[in-house]
């Protein structure tokens, strides 16, 4: 998705909001990691720091699991470096459709949660976040991604914005041609990216 001239490389909100735990700060910092660049990191406060730190490790455990790299390496040949975008989404899709799985409250509550937290915190978002923002919550994003006509939008929308001609618009087709693998190989990365985190922040409560 272009945001102010620049393509969003990570577009799975509702895994890194639901990985932050019930912290509104560190919800906040993991929320908006991707317009953190740098030592910016350094002028947060203490739980926004701490939220956008968590983003980079999940960011960087998920590029390195080998069942994340078996997901990508079935639509490497067709999208190339744009293989990963797809991946993030396709697991955000089936964290929404499993949600019940993961969470007691329903999605559209957790969802209407997340963009109160993002709103009441609207002050310490980073100027394209601020731009985003407004239009993920009016198109419901977080909901939106547990249907395929959602994820149809998302890819669509990325599609048109990309520099290079990236064929995102046809990534919901491999989707539902893999389908089983790749909530397969969701269902079993997953896991060990909650293990990971709480492994990471030990006092972190997820779910």
């Amino acid at each position: 998705m272009l945001f102010a001239g620049k393509l969003i490389s990570k577009m799975n909100f509702l895994a890194h909001l639901y990985l932050s735990g019930k912290d509104p700060k560190r919800m906040v910092g993991n929320f908006m990691g991707d317009f953190v660049k740098g030592k910016e990191i350094d002028l947060l406060e203490p739980k926004i720091s701490e939220g956008v730190r968590l983003h980079r490790l999940i960011d960087e455990f998920t590029d390195s699991h080998p069942v994340v790299s078996q997901s990508k390496d079935r639509l490497r040949e067709k999208y190339r470096h744009y293989a990963g975008v797809i991946v993030d989404i396709y697991y955000d899709h089936f964290l929404a459709a499993l949600w019940q799985d993961y969470h007691p409250y329903s999605l559209e509550e957790y969802a209407e949660h997340s963009y109160q937290v993002v709103r009441s915190h609207w002050h310490l978002l980073p100027p394209k976040a601020q731009f985003m923002f407004p239009y993920m919550e009016r198109t419901n994003w977080l909901v939106s991604y547990a249907q395929i006509n959602g994820i149809q939008r998302a890819m669509d929308g990325m599609a048109r914005r990309t520099r290079f001609y990236s064929k995102m618009e046809e990534s919901t087709l491999d989707l539902q041609k893999h389908y089983s693998a790749f909530q397969s190989e969701f269902q079993l990365f997953f896991p060990d990216l909650v293990k990971f985190v709480k492994a990471e922040i030990p006092e972190i409560e997820i779910g």
